[in-house]
């Protein structure tokens, strides 16, 4: 798996489980997998947990990332169990298990995420900034690690710059894009819940990416992973920037529809989300924006009392009952 460039931004998420408890992990990793996850990272919180990353590795199918802290002891660890790439975070660090890394990773052709987080800046570099961990703080903690693997020589690099606020991480983007080449992972650090985190996550990373800036993502939220990877495919589907599986549209509802919008297009939601072939499906509940929608869409339904109109590219193919709509409108989908 490649990154950066003019490869289609890469979607990533993180397991929420007990990196130690190796069938747990891996199902919840081929779970990801289906749902169209492409890097997965894995917490390495002991010594324990990196010694079990090979056996993890050699039951899933796409690339695993260990996400080390504090300790370059974990790092070199996780590296010898043949991991695909490394999240270091250098505020909490020291340079010497840095050099350590980058030298390791370079031996073994692999790259380093340089993990930025706005809550855990080095003592140095909030020092320079009164104690506030600004953008250009970040900014600056992320240079002087670049600067640190330039000078052994490794240049396999990933950089993001995550706060848990949309105007800080985009400023933080900005500047680090105009100093350096370097493929960047984007994302809003703990963004919160379904909502909110959802909202944070779609603005920061779309503006960013809305600016050319960004070649991998992970949507973080407080909730589970598969989420976020459906997430993650809305906001570049939204873009425009990638496609995969059905797009469901469906009108908010008022008081002209004479069905359950939202009961319904929740149904075919769940109902076409196995689908990998990349259609756009609406879901409407009356006559106003109906039938555009319907031209609009691949196939469309159109709710009216205790019926509804199945059409495909404006044409009307069937007029079924409330209760077959979804049954129906698969035999026209799959």
């Amino acid at each position: 798996m490649k990154i950066g460039g003019n490869i289609p931004i890469v979607i990533q998420s993180m397991t929420k489980t007990d990196t130690c408890d190796v069938p747990k992990t891996v199902r919840q990793i081929l779970a990801l997998e289906k749902v169209g996850c492409e890097i997965v990272r894995v917490a390495v919180p002991n010594l324990r947990a990196a010694q079990v990353l090979g056996k993890i590795k050699e039951k899933i199918h796409i690339p695993l990332v260990a996400d080390v802290h504090f300790s370059g002891k974990l790092a070199l660890e996780a590296i010898s169990q043949g991991v695909d790439k490394i999240r270091i975070n250098p505020g909490n660090m020291t340079r010497k298990d840095l050099i350590e890394v980058f030298k390791a990773a370079k031996k073994k052709k692999i790259p380093v995420r340089i993990g930025i987080n706005s809550g855990s800046l080095s003592k140095k570099v909030l020092a320079k900034y009164h104690g506030k961990a600004t953008a250009q703080a970040m900014v600056k903690q992320a240079l002087e690690t670049i600067k640190l693997a330039e000078s052994l020589g490794f240049k396999e690099l990933v950089i993001s710059l995550k706060a848990n606020d949309i105007e800080r991480t985009v400023k933080a983007y900005e500047i680090l894009a105009k100093k350096v080449n370097y493929p960047f992972h984007l994302g809003i650090t703990e963004a919160g819940t379904l909502i909110s985190g959802l909202t944070k996550s779609a603005l920061g990373i779309g503006l960013l990416l809305q600016k050319g800036i960004g070649d991998t993502i992970r949507v973080s939220l407080a909730d589970s992973s598969q989420k976020e990877v459906k997430a993650a495919w809305e906001i570049l589907k939204s873009l425009g920037l990638r496609e995969r599986g059905p797009t469901v549209i469906a009108c908010p509802s008022c008081g002209r529809a004479q069905i359950n919008v939202a009961r319904l297009a929740q149904k075919v939601e769940k109902a076409v989300e196995g689908i990998k072939k990349p259609i756009k499906i609406a879901v409407t509940g009356c006559v106003v924006n109906g039938p555009g929608e319907a031209r609009e869409a691949d196939i469309a339904i159109i709710g009216g009392k205790n019926i509804a109109l199945i059409v495909k590219k404006g044409k009307i193919l069937k007029r079924v009952r409330e209760k077959n709509i979804v049954k129906e409108l698969l035999n026209y989908v799959l």
